[in-house]
């Protein structure tokens, strides 16, 4: 009898995965890869930014969120896995990051969802780029 897979393993595993594709993809499109795995508040674990990137073409500082799926459905709609906390805890570590690192230049948020899994054959990479969390200062914008 083979043993099971840890499927929260496998998970992280996936999401590594993803989040190299998604910074390689970055750097072909001329994006510098500032950090990965940033958590800018230590007291809370669930504020993570995925990549820091910058803008190279347009001067900007941009936060990724990366989102690893397995297949890419035709009736998913995009950021279908951004839910409405998630966005609140992005928001707040983006904030947290400009403010522990004293940024005030422009900014902006990117998501990037890959479709696929390792050894899978190539990916689907769906770049959202300027994804509204911010409408005014310190305002956060509801998708729904």
């Amino acid at each position: 009898m083979r043993p099971r897979p840890d499927l929260r393993n496998l998970g992280v595993a996936h999401g590594v995965w993803g989040e190299a594709v998604a910074a390689e993809h970055l750097r072909r499109h001329g994006f510098e890869i500032l950090e990965r795995n940033v958590r800018p508040v230590e007291r809370d674990a669930r504020l993570e930014i995925d990549i820091v990137a910058w803008d190279r073409k347009t001067d900007t500082m941009v936060f990724v969120e990366v989102k690893q799926h397995a297949a890419l459905s035709p009736y998913a709609r995009r950021l279908r896995s951004v839910d409405r906390r998630k966005r609140l805890n992005l928001r707040r570590a983006c904030n947290a990051w400009r403010r522990n690192n004293k940024w005030h230049g422009a900014f902006r948020f990117d998501v990037i969802e890959i479709y696929g899994v390792p050894g899978g054959g190539k990916p689907v990479i769906d770049h959202i780029s300027d994804v509204v969390l911010f409408a005014k200062r310190g305002r956060f914008v509801n998708w729904s």
